[in-house]
């Protein structure tokens, strides 16, 4: 972009305005002085090198002559005028049909944009994420300069050189400068499209890409919608699959907002008492590794019914083969969250029991997860492991009459980490990692 330099003005321009206010007979002063035109004018090219060449249109013609010749108030509205066009312009980019999705206007027209107030746009602008809140609160502060020191109105004053650089700095930087937008994605054709057939890798990634180049406000209006229609039991299982699979992709970036939201949508469920509703939001959470945001009573719900399911394939038929996919439902819920304390006892009994197996041997496939489990036993769990053996348990039993269980145990023994046991149990650590089981 090549700098911008005004034409030398003013030797020829300040004798005329002297000659002209002198031959009507008003006062000079109703125009900006020598000293304040100067200053402007001096100015004007670091303010007009902010705002495009496409923008750099009639209106801001119209402001520099304005401005050359002392009428700051015409200036003012000038850049306004066309500070406001160019804010309508970034809602039409964005999508007018968008609009009443994101906002509670219904049936948002190209005849809503242009009678919308100043004040509203500049609202609209901010919600939209076309302004930030910076330009928002300077752009307010420039629209009531306008109303009252410019010539749309009767004014109340005048600005000088300096006011008037400021301002018409403050249109160029928040309200005509060329960064890119954000354009709003059409929620209901998104919808449609969710719910039509599973999607295929091109099409998640090109939904994927709208939705990361839309606003924050849009996309936490994007993903409450991905929840309900994951928990609603009228959705056909591909619909399900497109949800979740669009909200893991932003799972780890959402934003405590967009967490709140889900949890409050969550919490409704509750209070409504939509048990189907509410149990596939649990499921929503916990595929997407957001557990741990639902209460303590939630979580335990979880876990012990995780728990539950482990327990039954251990203790069922053909368990060495039924076994795996219960323990690693349990591995991916524990790594998580912290084991609340109501229902570590449970957790740890049986995943410990599951580990040291029973007479006829252990599930193979299912081992790495419960080595795993115990590697992560907190303090408090590792108590609750060294004490299993001196209880009237599955697991005592199998200990005091199998051999081969026994030594099982002491291999999960070994996966302790010494430092975590505490003193009180230290003596009974010691002693099953020095216990001849030959």
């Amino acid at each position: 972009m090549t700098d911008i330099k005004l034409p030398a003005i003013l030797s020829n321009t300040l004798p005329t305005l002297d000659a002209l206010t002198s031959s009507i007979g008003v006062p000079r002063d109703i125009l900006a002085s020598q000293d304040e035109i100067e200053g402007a004018w001096q100015n004007l090219p670091r303010v007009l090198q902010k705002i495009p060449p496409e923008l750099r249109t009639a209106p801001l013609g119209r402001m520099c002559i304005a401005i050359a010749v002392g009428l700051f108030d015409s200036a003012i509205n000038y850049i306004w005028n066309l500070s406001i066009v160019e804010l309508r312009d970034k809602v039409r980019r964005f999508g007018l049909n968008v609009v009443s999705q994101v906002t509670s206007k219904r049936d948002f027209d190209e005849q809503t944009l242009v009678e919308m107030k100043d004040a509203e746009l500049l609202l609209l602008c901010l919600k939209l994420n076309l302004i930030t809140e910076d330009g928002y609160f300077f752009l307010d502060q420039c629209r009531d300069i306008r109303n009252n020191f410019s010539a749309a109105h009767p004014g109340v004053g005048n600005i000088d050189d300096h006011e008037f650089v400021s301002y018409a700095n403050r249109c160029a930087k928040y309200a005509l400068n060329n960064e890119i937008n954000p354009v709003g994605v059409d929620l209901s054709a998104f919808i449609t499209a969710i719910k039509a057939s599973k999607f295929t890798d091109e099409q998640a990634s090109q939904w994927i890409k709208r939705i990361s180049g839309t606003h924050e406000a849009q996309q936490n209006l994007i993903f409450g919608s991905l929840h309900g229609i994951y928990c609603d039991p009228k959705s056909q299982e591909e619909a399900r699959v497109n949800a979740l699979g669009i909200s893991a992709h932003f799972a780890p970036s959402f934003t405590p907002k967009a967490k709140s939201d889900l949890v409050n949508r969550h919490h409704n469920y509750i209070a409504d008492g939509v048990v189907d509703r509410h149990t596939a939001s649990k499921q929503f959470f916990e595929k997407l590794g957001m557990l741990a945001l639902l209460g303590e009573h939630e979580v335990h719900a979880v876990i012990s019914n995780a728990v539950q399911r482990l327990l039954q394939a251990h203790l069922g038929m053909n368990n060495f083969y039924n076994e795996p996919p219960f323990s690693e439902r349990l591995l991916e819920l524990s790594s998580q969250v912290a084991i609340p304390e109501s229902v570590k006892q449970e957790f740890v009994e049986v995943v410990v029991t599951c580990a040291t197996g029973n007479t006829y041997g252990v599930c193979r496939a299912a081992v790495p997860d419960y080595h795993k489990m115990v590697k992560g036993f907190s303090p408090s769990e590792i108590d609750i492991m060294l004490a299993l053996p001196n209880t009237k348990s599955t697991l005592a039993r199998r200990i005091e009459s199998s051999l081969s269980c026994k030594r099982r145990f002491q291999e999960l023994v070994k996966l302790l980490d010494a430092s975590s046991v505490s003193s009180s149990n230290l003596g009974a650590y010691n002693s099953w990692l020095t216990v001849d089981l030959t």
